[in-house]
């Protein structure tokens, strides 16, 4: 019965349900617990069931508390989110630090190994990291040392004891007497450090590299360090834009291109030239897909391709003498010829 109530009061919990009568069905649910946990009220329950005499065990509650412990029931990380606890792990760990770095195509198409200097937060070396000149501390006379303190809540009809980290020492059980001056008490300095990482083949923006351990120090100096996560960038490309292992580009070209086709060589990120045959007649809009050509894939193996878009470059300018050409070869076009022309380019881009 206990692991039923445990699941249904996390799904109705109004802090954490979107359901509108959240409210109320947690309320259902605690008060069906207290009568069915209760021998004399479930056995009058089974007997009479909503119509028990002097009324309903489910609904005879009005305003009033039950001093049922719902912490032992649901846990302590359950409630902690609510009122300001916080489990073991997180009390006793530094906080994570995130670090951007740039990289360009190139080096996702290769991986790479780099380097980066940066300070990060470290253990003072004076105070060992526990904020304290010489060691000088003290047990909190707010929690008795205990780093807790008890608090009464209530949740619904409940009267709940809360344990919470106590505010005074921060859940430490001591506080400093007399402040490192060094790093005026907070146990942490700032330290030039030389990182060394790999950049992974294929990897995407914003891909995250966990350094274990190396993030800020435990407060005090009693705990496990914060990891740091280097977040890569990527740089824009002169003309390739990405999209997963595939590299797009646009490739502007004037009528005649189009008319009589032509053969473009790029430098390419991988060392190589790219080769760019555009067949005659094509028309603007089109793509050309060059297989194999873009970056490794981050998952499986083989590399994606490279995507060529082919666009009509209008001239920015264009002579009087061209325009006179131009006006004298345009072709006559009735409205039905149009239609007629309009009509098959439909067709084509359906098939």
């Amino acid at each position: 019965m206990k692991n039923a109530f445990r699941s249904l009061a996390r799904k109705y919990h109004p802090d954490r349900s979107s359901e509108p009568d959240a409210e109320e069905k947690f309320k259902e649910i605690q008060e069906a617990y207290a009568v069915l946990s209760d021998t004399e009220k479930r056995q009058t329950y089974d007997r009479f069931g909503h119509n028990a005499p002097g009324g309903s065990p489910f609904g005879g509650f009005g305003g009033g508390s039950f001093n049922i412990n719902l912490e032992d029931i649901l846990g302590g990380d359950f409630f902690s989110s609510f009122f300001g606890g916080g489990s073991r792990r997180s009390r006793n760990r530094g906080n994570d630090v995130i670090v951007r770095f740039s990289v360009n195509l190139e080096s996702i198409y290769h991986g790479t190994s780099e380097e980066l200097d940066i300070e990060l937060p470290t253990s003072c070396e004076d105070c060992s990291g526990t904020g304290a000149e010489d060691g000088d501390i003290i047990s909190c006379s707010n929690c008795g040392g205990q780093g807790k303190i008890r608090a009464r809540q209530q949740v619904g009809p409940f009267v709940q004891d809360v344990i919470r980290d106590c505010p005074t020492c921060s859940g430490m059980g001591q506080i400093i007497k007399t402040k490192c001056k060094t790093c005026k008490g907070s146990g942490q300095s700032m330290k030039e450090t030389k990182l060394r990482f790999n950049v992974p083949k294929g990897a995407d923006d914003g891909t995250r590299l966990r350094m274990r351990g190396k993030g800020e120090p435990a407060l005090r100096g009693r705990g496990e360090n914060g990891d740091l996560f280097i977040e890569l960038e990527i740089e824009q490309h002169e003309w390739f834009e990405r999209s997963g292992a595939d590299l797009v580009m646009s490739l502007p070209l004037d009528y005649a291109d189009l008319i009589l086709g032509r053969t473009i060589i790029l430098p390419h990120i991988d060392g190589s030239e790219l080769k760019i045959v555009v067949p005659k007649m094509t028309n603007s809009g089109e793509t050309i897909e060059i297989r194999g050509k873009g970056l490794p894939r981050s998952r499986g193996s083989g590399r994606g391709d490279v995507v060529v878009l082919v666009k009509l470059q209008m001239p920015s300018k264009v002579s009087k003498s061209e325009i006179k050409h131009l006006e004298s070869t345009r072709p006559e076009y009735s409205s039905e010829d149009l239609q007629e022309i309009i009509r098959s380019d439909a067709n084509k881009r359906r098939q």
